[in-house]
């Protein structure tokens, strides 16, 4: 018998999560759906392109990002209604998590059609699963806005939180947001800083915020960071 999950629904929205970096981590699922949905909403044509050539799969791309999501919402749940099938795809990793997503899955449920989400690839708990940092309870707030006081602020505000916080951070900032953790929450505040997660350069820097800050500074900063901070009484 035929695996219902592996065939996309008419006028159903499939969220599609898909590799972070390896591309053997796209499960079979994802591929098959990806392959006969009659539309790819995606957050960059020519990324999610170049991932379906990798794949051997050619499908109708539209896209859907940051800077037209409330109107590309709209007409992909037309299509829907029009009874097509579509998946949502970002360029690496969840979609909605830290990515455009949100507002598409919103229509949809506002107009009472189907969402199936086809899990898979997240950064966040990827991150989380290796850090050795209590992953019983978090609080996982994205990417901070890019202003060092919105930053610091933040910081004192969950400074006593009692479970791991977890953020994005781009190359760009991580030195200074890793200076800014050891001013805000003390040198000694144990700290994971995920780089690359299931790349090449994969690396993990994990301890002591000020020891962490330092092998930051002598090591490589290309990619994208997961950052998670333990509660202040957790030791390794």
């Amino acid at each position: 018998m035929a695996n219902a999950s592996l065939t996309p629904s008419p006028g159903t929205l499939h969220v599609v999560a898909t590799p972070i970096g390896n591309l053997a981590d796209l499960t079979d699922r994802a591929r098959a759906i990806l392959a006969a949905v009659d539309l790819v909403a995606c957050e960059d044509t020519r990324t999610t392109g170049a991932l379906l050539t990798r794949l051997g799969l050619h499908r109708p791309l539209t896209a859907y990002h940051d800077h037209n999501e409330t109107d590309a919402a709209d007409k992909i749940a037309d299509q829907l209604v029009a009874g097509k099938s579509v998946a949502l795809v970002t360029d690496a990793g969840t979609p909605a998590i830290s990515d455009p997503g949100f507002r598409l899955v919103r229509a949809c449920r506002r107009r009472g059609l189907p969402v199936v989400p086809v899990p898979g690839p997240s950064a966040l708990t990827a991150a989380l699963s290796a850090s050795g940092l209590p992953t019983n309870a978090f609080f996982f707030a994205g990417f901070l806005p890019p202003k060092s006081a919105a930053r610091l602020a933040f910081l004192e505000r969950y400074r006593d939180f009692p479970h791991t916080l977890a953020l994005y951070e781009s190359c760009h900032r991580i030195e200074k947001f890793a200076a800014e953790i050891v001013s805000t929450l003390g040198p000694t505040r144990v700290i994971c800083l995920a780089r690359e997660v299931t790349k090449l350069h994969e690396t993990f820097l994990i301890g002591p915020a000020a020891e962490v800050q330092v092998r930051l500074a002598a090591g490589s900063r290309k990619g994208e960071f997961t950052v998670l901070i333990a509660p202040a009484d957790f030791n390794l």
